[in-house]
């Protein structure tokens, strides 16, 4: 039994690595000091989809990676912040905030897992048949059933093939835009 729930959180590791999904999206707001120019990112952040200050305009800001970020010389000064990098588990920003700023960001976040105590969650909920597939897929090296790897791992595998692609038509509608002339 130990096992089972072994192969279970094994495969809902692998969702989570491979799947980006519109429900998997969490909306966080918080508040940007102008101590020190750092947010601490949510617990169950995955990935950042957008992120901006609240105001009028709002204030978008661009990542650029660690290495770009501090090379920028906009580190250590006050002003309205127009760029972001990701360092462990904090948000930074350049220039740091010359004020107190709401900060809303946009993020791709992990599930719960199902355990002893969560009997359900996004993937049984959404993704039944992919959460089945990688825990099949997770268990048969365990139970030495070679010959069952490579069924389980393309079902898988069209499963989160017909997850994403649904989830990109989620995005967008399907009809076209007519302009009508003046």
């Amino acid at each position: 039994a130990l096992q089972i729930s072994d192969f279970i959180n094994l495969a809902q590791q692998r969702l989570t690595r491979e799947l980006r999904t519109r429900p998997m999206l969490k909306v966080a707001t918080t508040t940007a000091n102008s101590a020190d120019g750092t947010v601490e990112l949510p617990s169950d952040f995955l990935e950042m989809r957008e992120l901006h200050f609240q105001g009028n305009p709002e204030i978008v800001l661009t990542y650029q990676t660690p290495d770009l970020f501090f090379r920028n010389l906009l580190t250590n000064t006050g002003a309205t912040p127009v760029y972001y990098t990701l360092l462990s588990s904090e948000l930074q920003f350049a220039p740091v905030p010359s004020s107190n700023l709401t900060l809303q960001m946009l993020y791709y976040a992990q599930p719960t897992f199902i355990s002893p105590t969560t009997s359900s969650n996004l993937y049984l909920a959404n993704y039944p048949d992919a959460l089945l597939y990688a825990t099949l897929a997770e268990a048969e090296p365990y139970l030495m059933n070679d010959a069952r790897i490579q069924t389980w791992a393309t079902m898988y595998e069209r499963a989160v093939a017909n997850i994403m692609k649904n989830d990109d038509g989620s995005k967008y509608p399907n009809v076209s835009i007519n302009v009508v002339p003046r």
